[in-house]
């Protein structure tokens, strides 16, 4: 059986001349609550692009594991998550979401993000409607 573990392990990036984006859902994110000791249980959002690193998936997802018995507030093990992201991947711009489940009645969402310095994302390109048929 695997175990989970804080190693995030990376492969090169096949594409570094161009941006383009990674998206992934990690739909079964849990942590305890460090006031009750309860589950809490979130779906995670990773949006990057990445520079010459990629993340790779079951290192992640043993990450993800690590922190099923931690003791952590929403915002902190969101913002430890995407720095320890951004340290194994050095990605252009890292984007995190955790949207958690409710508790006592309230949704909470978390969002961070990490810009390298400099990187501006490209302008996205709008070819709009085809003319008609006639007008070719």
């Amino acid at each position: 059986m695997a175990q989970s573990s804080k190693a995030l392990e990376t492969f090169p990036n096949p594409g570094p001349e161009r941006d383009y984006a990674i998206h992934m859902e990690i739909p079964e994110f849990t942590c305890l609550c460090p006031r009750t000791g309860q589950p809490d249980f979130a779906t995670l959002y990773l949006d990057y692009v990445p520079d010459r690193a990629c993340v790779e998936l079951k290192s992640l997802k043993l990450y993800i594991w690590s922190f099923r018995n931690e003791g952590k507030f929403h915002e902190a093990v969101t913002n430890e998550i995407l720095d320890d992201l951004v340290k194994a991947t050095a990605p252009r711009f890292m984007r995190l979401t955790a949207k958690f489940y409710v508790r006592g009645g309230i949704y909470t969402s978390v969002v961070a993000e990490h810009r390298r310095p400099g990187w501006e994302p490209p302008l996205p390109v709008d070819i709009g409607a085809l003319p008609p048929q006639s007008a070719r």
